[in-house]
C-alpha cells in the first residue's frame, strides 16, 4: 500500500502545474492506493472560485469511481489544510480518509480554525492525518509568495 508521505508527494508533483495560481495540489487515490484523479489550483486560470485542487480532483474522481458520486475507500491527499468548502466537498463525497501537509491557521477547516470534517453533526467524518511533509509543504507556498511580494 501506497504510504502517507508518497501520497503527499504525489500532490506535491500535481501542484507544480498551478502556474499563476497558489500551488496547491490534490490527489485521489483508489481503496487500493491507484490514483483516480489530480488536480492543483485553478481559480486564476478558470476563473472560478470554486476551482480548488481538492475540489477538481474530487469531481474527476467522482467520474472515475464506480459509485457515481461516492468515494468510499478512498484518500484525497492534498498539499494544504482544507478550506470549509473543500472540507464540505469531501466529507459529502464520504471520502474515507484525509491526509495533507501545511497546516493553515488562516482558513484550515481540518483542525486549524474549525474541524468540519470531524464536526458529530454530519453523517460522515473521514479519518485525518495532518502535518505529512509539513515543511516540504510550506516551503513551496512561502516561495510562492515571496515572488507575489
Amino acid at each position: 500500500m501506497i504510504s502517507s508521505e508518497d501520497m503527499v508527494r504525489a500532490a506535491l508533483k500535481a501542484a507544480s502545474g498551478a502556474g499563476a495560481d497558489v500551488p496547491i495540489g490534490a490527489v485521489v487515490f483508489a481503496p487500493d492506493g491507484t490514483v483516480l484523479a489530480e488536480a492543483c489550483n485553478a481559480r486564476e486560470t478558470l476563473g472560478d472560485p470554486t476551482a480548488h485542487a481538492e475540489v477538481l480532483a474530487l469531481r474527476t474522481a467522482a467520474s472515475r469511481f464506480g459509485d457515481g458520486w461516492r468515494l468510499d475507500g478512498c484518500t484525497l491527499a492534498v498539499t494544504l489544510e482544507p478550506c470549509t468548502m473543500c472540507a464540505g466537498a469531501l466529507v459529502l463525497a464520504r471520502v474515507s480518509r484525509l491526509v495533507f501537509g501545511a497546516w493553515e491557521p488562516k482558513t484550515g477547516a481540518v483542525s486549524s480554525l474549525w474541524d468540519v470534517v470531524r464536526d458529530r453533526r454530519l453523517n460522515h467524518r473521514p479519518e485525518v492525518q495532518g502535518g505529512v511533509l509539513e515543511q516540504e509543504c510550506a516551503d513551496l507556498l512561502e516561495r510562492f509568495f515571496r515572488t507575489q511580494r
